[in-house]
């Protein structure tokens, strides 16, 4: 019956929720987000399974609270209030039925699950732009010291054959988001230490950069030497996944680098 209530609650959310991870790739990380959700807490039953269960009445306060945000989300058609309220009343349900032991071993799991949640629009605009100038900024220095001489003004680099414009969708803030989230997950599965997680993690936010920085850098050689039309269609669709291969690969580089100072420290008398 619970389970019932909750379904009629926030199917319309979750509906719309899953819709939007289909048709907006920017956020299309967030399938991943709850199967590794669930793998995590997979890995880690052997210890769950041996908490007592502890009730706690403090859980209908956090149900109560998850409750009120649902209902602020709805009247001011806040999509991000609904959603997040759903994480809040797991978290409520867990501490009422099993206590905050529980809650503390699943801890990290429900964490992920904010990463499925997409950003609100004025936060992903206000993050959006500044990403756009700095590639910009970024690919315009780099061009010269390949040959190509520009003049930037703003997000729009000027190539002696035609202006380039570095667009919403070139900022950078897709790869960003999916290899922050993917950063995570190689980080519990291929590393122990905590430390060289979040190193993982917060390493991600320039790798991404850099990479799609590249990426504005290629197109500028192609749209200079061979013309617009080699840079568009299939090159800038095949340059998206390569860019996102060669952030995984300097992730990998990044964590081979972290283990060898670990290792360093370690030794260190």
């Amino acid at each position: 019956m619970l389970a019932l209530l909750i379904g009629w609650l926030y199917g319309p959310t979750l509906v719309h929720l899953v819709g939007q991870w289909w048709h907006d790739p920017n956020f299309s990380h967030g399938f991943v987000v709850p199967a590794f959700s669930l793998l995590v807490l997979w890995k880690d039953r052997a210890r769950v399974s041996k908490l007592l269960p502890a009730p706690s009445s403090w859980g209908l306060l956090v149900v109560s609270l998850a409750l009120c945000l649902l209902l602020a989300g709805m009247l001011g058609a806040e999509l991000f209030l609904s959603r997040i309220s759903l994480l809040v009343l797991l978290a409520g349900l867990i501490v009422f039925f099993w206590g905050w032991p529980f809650f503390r071993a699943a801890l990290f799991p429900w964490a992920l699950l904010f990463l499925m949640v997409p950003i609100p629009a004025i936060i992903f605009n206000q993050i959006t732009f500044p990403l756009q100038l700095l590639a910009s900024k970024l690919a315009a220095s780099a061009l010269p010291l390949l040959g190509v001489p520009v003049l930037r003004q703003g997000n729009i680099i000027n190539l002696p054959a035609l202006p380039l414009e570095v667009a919403e969708a070139c900022s950078g803030i897709r790869s960003l988001l999916s290899l922050t989230t993917l950063s995570i997950v190689y980080g519990y599965l291929m590393e122990s230490r905590l430390s060289v997680r979040i190193l993982l993690a917060l390493a991600s936010i320039p790798i991404a950069v850099v990479a799609n920085s590249l990426r504005i850098v290629g197109s500028g050689l192609l749209v200079q030497y061979w013309g617009q039309d080699a840079a568009e269609g299939f090159f800038h669709t095949f340059s998206g996944w390569l860019v996102f291969l060669l952030s995984l690969i300097l992730l990998f580089i990044v964590h081979q680098l972290f283990v060898f100072v670990a290792r360093r420290v370690e030794e260190k008398p």
